[in-house]
């Protein structure tokens, strides 16, 4: 059955400082960039040989995307795909709270329903239908029977609560910067089911 492996970008100056990303963007820290290592040293573990590398275009998931492809290198994984920003990955829009303190959100921060749409944000409904259409078009190009994708803490929430009712495995995990949750997809009836969420 295709697998996606979908991951969580390292660390970030922002988060830190508990500051909102959003849509703005906040280099990796030492830690990130070594959580990114680590994601790639499991991802070289299991043998994965992926066909299509896709990543939210903002600058902390493709860098983190970019040093996972170096670990795979290095572990000798051979020829990769490129690497493919997908606008579809991006993270929530949190309007007028981005870049302030995370304090400031008068909601849950991943999940806040539609408490920020007043306020510029895009709600989770809206967020889930698309994160969940990005996903499956990374799985439904043709000859993709094995895809990682590079995402956010909100998104990948999102995409993780549409699917619950099929998950082979707990959910109620943390999902910490560079978490990788593994899913079958069943290209018949469009489904994801999760098999594993693995915290760096």
């Amino acid at each position: 059955m295709p697998t996606l492996y979908v991951l969580r970008h390292g660390q970030t100056e922002y988060n830190l400082q508990k500051r909102v990303q959003g849509r703005c963007d906040s280099p990796l820290t030492a830690l990130g960039i070594e959580q990114a290592r680590a994601a790639g040293r499991w991802l070289a573990g299991r043998g994965v040989r992926f066909d299509r590398m896709c990543t939210s275009p903002l600058g902390r998931a493709v860098a983190t995307l970019e040093v996972v492809r170096e670990e795979l290198l290095r572990a000798g994984a051979g020829d990769l795909p490129p690497i493919e920003p997908v606008d579809g990955l991006v993270e929530r829009c949190y309007g007028e709270f981005e870049a302030g303190l995370q304090s400031d959100v008068p909601a849950d921060l991943w999940d806040p329903g539609e408490a920020l749409v007043p306020y510029g944000g895009e709600g989770s409904a809206a967020l889930r239908e698309r994160v969940v259409a990005a996903m499956t078009d990374v799985m439904g190009a043709p000859g993709v029977d094995v895809a990682l994708a590079v995402c956010h803490g909100s998104a990948t929430l999102q995409f993780k609560l549409a699917w619950e009712p099929y998950a082979r495995c707990p959910q109620d995990v943390h999902l910490g910067n560079c978490c990788v949750l593994v899913y079958d997809y069943d290209p018949a009836s469009g489904t994801f089911a999760c098999e594993q969420i693995v915290n760096q």
